[in-house]
């Protein structure tokens, strides 16, 4: 009982902290010791039997394991969106964006441009850090309120094509290792409900600005932000275009045989070609080299410190209590799939935290129930990245803090609308899908 009331009371304080603006590397290790005194877990390795869960040991295993899977493609992803950003290069993408679509879909063409590189494989915190210059400078033109920019880009990378069918998101290849199917499993479903939370995530999205700016919300300069001088030189579009396919189609080609190590070739692919293309252009480019690492490091260590959180968690009994209820909800087992798999989830703070520790337990019961493979892939997937996107969860702190130096209370209610309430629609509607047998 305890440990459960610590496991709450502690993610519970780590959403409000969070939301109130509190630094991640001292809320996420407080509201891990509070987790671990309630489950009388040992502080320090040396009081711990050897292979004894620890608060020190687990939540430095959580944190050190993100540094050491991610640091590479941090570092390259943010030096990448800097050369964007000091070459011009960026700036000369969106001016032709704005020229072809019009500044009123400012937001449009970075939700797009945002699942272009998503859905080609590139990871989902370097899509941030590539995009954002872009959208800086969208939004400025367009005049828009920049409180938004955090829900453009995690709209266009964590919805529509994070959890869809062909997807080379580690979100929709987890369940082919526990069922045995294809990343394109439930293909016809996913399509439609793709659709589906693309095109009302979208609507929401516009809505909320208009109501924004109706209220007089406009887009506010910040020191720091990209200075692009009116009479300043910009290379061509193509130019800017260029670095992101090439990024995109090397992620692409090696994403079978490198795995995650691909991005790592993909993104430094993407800077040689930013560097070849631009070189001319460039204000600083060591600047451009030192402001990217220290991005880099400033984002990785705000998404370790949650991470870290979760390997305590993970460690509470309750947590091990938590998820054997959740996943042995009577009635519909896809709807059993669909609550286990989100709320651990959002207890850890991962989509793929909660696809890895709840298909292990749930995926031989359904099968055996005769559930359809296809099906129960699909809706895991999807509900995966519904309330992963929590306050709590890394990539919306670095998002919303590291990259967009927004707060959480100007920018998470528009990212929770987006990365929450639409994936859990889009599940429900994948449920009922599967449920009249479309696509099994």
């Amino acid at each position: 009982m305890w440990s459960m009331i610590g496991l709450i009371g502690g993610l519970v304080l780590l959403i409000v902290l969070t939301m109130r603006g509190m630094n991640l590397f001292i809320a996420a290790p407080l509201c891990a010791l509070i987790v671990a005194l309630f489950s009388e877990l040992p502080l320090f390795p040396q009081l711990a039997g050897e292979g004894q869960a620890n608060f020190v040991g687990n939540y430095m295993a959580g944190f050190s394991g993100f540094v050491q899977s991610w640091y590479l493609m941090f570092l390259l992803g943010a030096i990448f969106g800097k050369m964007m950003e000091d070459s011009g290069a960026a700036h000369s993408v969106s001016k032709w964006v704005v020229e072809k679509i019009g500044l009123k879909h400012a937001a449009l063409a970075i939700v797009v441009a945002c699942a272009i590189l998503t859905y080609g494989g590139v990871s989902l915190f370097v899509v941030a850090f590539s995009v954002y210059p872009m959208a800086v400078s969208l939004f400025k033109q367009a005049n828009l309120p920049r409180r938004f920019i955090p829900a453009a880009l995690a709209f266009g990378s964590v919805t529509f094509t994070m959890t869809s069918a062909g997807s080379p998101e580690i979100q929709n290849w987890i369940p082919i290792e526990h069922l045995h199917t294809s990343p394109y499993a439930g293909w016809e479903v996913s399509i439609i409900v793709a659709i589906f939370m693309a095109l009302f995530g979208y609507w929401w999205l516009k809505r909320m600005i208009r109501r924004a700016v109706a209220n007089g919300e406009h887009f506010i300069a910040r020191e720091g932000d990209p200075m692009i001088e009116q009479t300043r030189p910009l290379p061509h579009p193509l130019s800017g275009l260029v670095p992101l396919v090439i990024v995109l189609v090397i992620s692409f080609i090696f994403h079978d045989s490198l795995k995650q190590s691909a991005l790592i070739v993909a993104l430094l692919g993407g800077i040689i070609a930013v560097y070849a293309l631009n070189r001319k252009y460039f204000k600083d480019f060591n600047h451009a080299l030192s402001e990217g690492t220290l991005g880099a490091l400033l984002a990785l260590g705000n998404t370790a410190a949650v991470v870290g959180f979760g390997g305590v968690a993970k460690a509470a009994p309750a947590f091990q209590i938590a998820v054997e209820t959740i996943t042995n909800i009577p009635g519909s087992p896809l709807i059993g799939s669909a609550i286990a798999v989100s709320v651990i989830a959002g207890m850890t703070g991962s989509a793929s935290g909660g696809q890895a520790i709840a298909l292990p337990l749930i995926a031989p019961h359904y099968l055996d129930m005769g559930v359809h493979p296809e099906a129960l892939h699909r809706v895991v997937s999807i509900s995966s990245g519904a309330l992963d996107s929590l306050p709590h969860n890394g990539y919306v702190v670095t998002t919303i803090r590291a990259i967009c130096g927004e707060t959480h209370q100007d920018a998470y209610n528009p990212v929770g609308a987006l990365t929450v309430i639409v994936p859990l629609l889009g599940t429900i509607l994948a449920v009922v899908l599967f449920s009249f047998g479309l696509g099994i």
